[in-house]
């Protein structure tokens, strides 16, 4: 292979690009200090269940590493395909539940791979305005929903057919939309249980629609669950 041939085969699979150390810390240190941004605007705006700290360590630490891969990828084309090789051999069987944790950390590899590739006037308006962002979309009301859903639950006699146009009547008082989402056998066919998911017409009727069901005598063992964002019923 003569001198021109192995000139096109450095350029096609790209050339060591050897990186001064200072270049190396800046890219680094930017990384941290903007993912420590976004690491502590989730923990700051966080309002789902299960907090985790592990978490909040990820986004810093995951934006770092993704630094360091991109610097040391640089332009080769045969280094990235081993990267790609060896990280296919790691499984990571860590779910992410909510969609929001998933951006989060898509906004922490970002910046990352913005510091990586040296292009830190991205990384650092990039951040800036996902900082904006995040503070908007947290405290403006878009896309909040005013609507005080929940799940009732309670025994009725399964010989009483009054009690049944009695829990419709209280229902359809305290309640601006009902459905009746399951009914089955209890304490060996002498009960029914009802499940209804409801929507209050005010949050205050919480109190009142258990008290008016309590007062029907057929009527026991009222539970009523308010239905939230984070919490899947």
């Amino acid at each position: 292979m003569n001198s021109s041939s192995w000139t096109d085969l450095l350029s096609a699979t790209g050339s060591a690009q050897g990186l001064s150390l200072h270049h190396v810390i800046s890219a680094l240190l930017l990384s941290f200090v903007l993912c420590s941004v976004i690491a502590k605007l989730y923990q700051l705006t966080f309002q789902s269940l299960s907090y985790s700290r592990a978490f909040v360590h990820t986004l810093i630490l995951g934006g770092m590493i993704t630094c360091m891969v991109m610097m040391s990828l640089g332009d080769s084309l045969a280094r990235g395909v081993g990267v790609l090789g060896a990280l296919s051999l790691i499984r990571f069987r860590t779910v992410v539940r909510d969609p929001r944790d998933m951006m989060f950390l898509f906004a922490a590899i970002g910046l990352g791979i913005a510091c990586g590739s040296g292009m830190f006037a991205v990384a650092v308006t990039g951040c800036l305005i996902l900082s904006s962002v995040i503070v908007l979309l947290h405290w403006a009301p878009f896309a909040t929903r005013r609507r005080y859903e929940a799940m009732l639950r309670f025994l009725v006699r399964a010989d009483n057919d009054e009690s049944r146009v009695a829990v419709n009547s209280v229902l359809a008082e305290c309640c601006s939309a009902y459905t009746l989402m399951a009914m089955r056998e209890a304490v060996q066919g002498d009960l029914l249980e009802y499940s209804y998911q409801v929507r209050l017409i005010d949050p205050s009727y919480q109190v009142d629609i258990i008290k008016k069901l309590e007062a029907i005598d057929s009527i026991a063992e009222v539970n009523l669950v308010m239905q939230r964002t984070t919490v899947e019923l």
